[in-house]
């Protein structure tokens, strides 16, 4: 059906207009007076069973293409009481009269439907239903009543279509992730979305310090407060960033606070807006942190630069240095002997020679040493297989002298094949095994194995490192020395007990660092020492 008109059925004039309203399409189609009467007067007599008994009655008017060659005049009169039950006289006189009458009632609601044939349906277009249409809303008032109906029902129209535009942005207030309020001139809050009230736990009331420090980070209230101070005496926007407590954190937003304007342009509140900018904050903090990163690294490589330059002038030096201070001291070593020949033992004595001899021959020692700790640098080597079992068999066969003087008893258990130089695994064996046999009062039992366990517990993850320890009966140390004794010219004992310059066992730990592995010990007086010796694996 395409409806013409709507009538709200509420008194007797309502059932004045129904009336003439009817007649007045059943004319414009093209009906007999006849059957305008009829069909009017039907319509008249359930319209005035409404009005007296029904409840939020209306009456649509309207015509049904039936199709092109069938139409029809419809007249539909709704309501919440059951009409029929209340006066079926009205109903029996109704049907007399039109003969094209239906009723129902379900879900407490009447329906009543009144047909009329159009006579001519051809007439009928589409155009000119649509002239009906026009018709009846541009038709001037029958009456003053029906001019104030007029009036009141455009009202009660713009009142409907402004609750529900209301209805949509105040959705949309409560929907969008924007925390909103409306404060005014006294800095009281009129209004909050429902975003704002989800996220804080205490009501916002007022626009002031104390309500601010319910959820305003304490270093920001003061900026916002200065903010909004400004923006209340120009009259104009403030924009700035502050932080909200959510939880046990606080979240950055930005914070907007702006004039509510009227359309003639006055205000008398201002809006406020938190939007969520945290995670523009974070990737900003981030790249920020990560240039300040970069200029660090780059600080390091020229450092690093420097310092590899600075090492091979050291490098370069210490060569020098002990190539040219070896030449001159070999010549005075000569000249010694040579000049010792002729001399007896009491002029020897007299002279000090042994003890020139001795001197020069410890700081040729030394030089050598000091060259030897010097060159100790992996960078330019390729690590290989090396088998410790056949290092310390040769490594034994160097100190056979010093083995069979002191009747020592050396056991080697099978030591693993390990990745690293040669050359430095050699010397840091050497050292050790040679400082097991000299720290010793008694006859030296040195016992060098590989093990599985961490015993010294003092490196994580042993199960990646090929683990030696390297066991003795000696003199052993107190583990007050054990922060100094890998430093360079440490020594824990005078020089007429123990031979030595004290470079040895620094000159151990900088083997393992250039094999990125560790050394560590353990020592009781008296009891010996073990050193334990860590080896990647990989």
């Amino acid at each position: 059906m395409k409806e013409i008109i709507k009538i709200n059925l509420d008194n007797e004039m309502d059932l004045i207009l129904a009336h003439k309203r009817c007649m007045k399409i059943a004319e414009m189609c093209g009906m007999p007076s006849s059957f305008q009467t009829r069909f009017s007067t039907a319509v008249s007599e359930i319209a005035r069973c409404s009005i007296a008994k029904g409840k939020n009655s209306l009456l649509v008017l309207g015509i049904n293409v039936i199709k092109a060659t069938q139409k029809e005049i419809i007249a539909i009169i709704t309501d919440t009481v059951d009409l029929k039950n209340c006066n079926p006289e009205a109903f029996n006189y109704a049907s007399k009269i039109s003969g094209n009458i239906e009723y129902s009632y379900l879900n407490n609601q009447s329906t009543t439907r009144i047909s009329q044939p159009v006579a001519s349906p051809g007439l009928l277009s589409e155009t000119k239903i649509k002239g009906f249409i026009d018709y009846f809303k541009y038709e001037p008032p029958l009456s003053p009543y029906d001019e104030i109906r007029k009036k009141n029902i455009e009202l009660i129209a713009l009142s409907e279509k402004l609750a529900e535009s209301e209805n949509k942005y105040k959705q949309l207030a409560n929907t969008i992730p924007i925390l909103i309020c409306v404060i005014n001139e006294r800095n009281n809050v009129l209004l909050t979305n429902e975003s704002l009230e989800h996220y804080l736990e205490v009501p916002i009331l007022a626009f002031d310090k104390k309500n601010l420090s319910n959820f305003i980070h304490p270093d920001d209230i003061d900026g916002i407060l200065e903010g909004w101070k400004i923006a209340k005496s120009k009259r104009s926007e403030f924009l700035g960033e502050t932080r909200i407590k959510y939880g046990l954190s606080y979240i950055w937003h930005l914070i907007s606070i702006m004039p509510n304007k009227a359309e003639d342009g006055t205000f008398n509140s201002w809006l406020v807006y938190f939007v969520d900018i945290n995670a523009q904050k974070m990737v900003v903090e981030t790249l920020k942190d990560n240039t300040e990163l970069k200029v660090i690294q780059r600080e390091l490589e020229s450092a690093n630069l420097k310092l590899v330059f600075k090492n091979k002038e050291l490098e370069q030096f210490a060569y020098i240095a002990s190539h040219d201070l070896q030449e001159p001291l070999r010549k005075i070593m000569i000249m010694l002997s040579r000049a010792g020949e002729h001399l007896s033992e009491d002029q020897r004595k007299l002279y000090y020679f042994d003890r020139i001899t001795m001197a020069a021959g410890r700081l040729s020692n030394l030089i050598t040493d000091v060259l030897n700790y010097s060159r100790i640098d992996n960078k330019k080597q390729i690590f290989e297989e090396v088998d410790l079992n056949q290092t310390l068999s040769e490594i034994l066969g160097d100190l056979s002298l010093v083995i069979e003087e002191k009747n020592a008893i050396i056991e080697i258990k099978s030591l693993p094949t390990v990745l690293g130089l040669d050359t430095q695994l050699r010397q840091l064996f050497y050292n050790l095994v040679n400082n097991a046999l000299k720290f010793n009062t008694a006859v030296p039992v040195v016992t060098i194995s590989a093990s599985n366990i961490n015993e010294d517990n003092n490196v994580s993850s042993p199960e990646n490192y090929h683990i030696i320890s390297i066991a003795d009966n000696g003199i052993g140390m107190d583990s007050q020395y054990s922060g100094r004794i890998f430093d360079m010219f440490q020594r824990l004992h005078e020089r007429d007990q123990y031979g030595g310059n004290g470079i040895g066992l620094a000159l151990c730990r900088r083997i393992i660092e250039n094999h990125n592995g560790v050394i560590n010990f353990t020592s009781k007086p008296g009891e010996g020492t073990i050193f334990w010796i860590y080896l990647p694996k990989k």
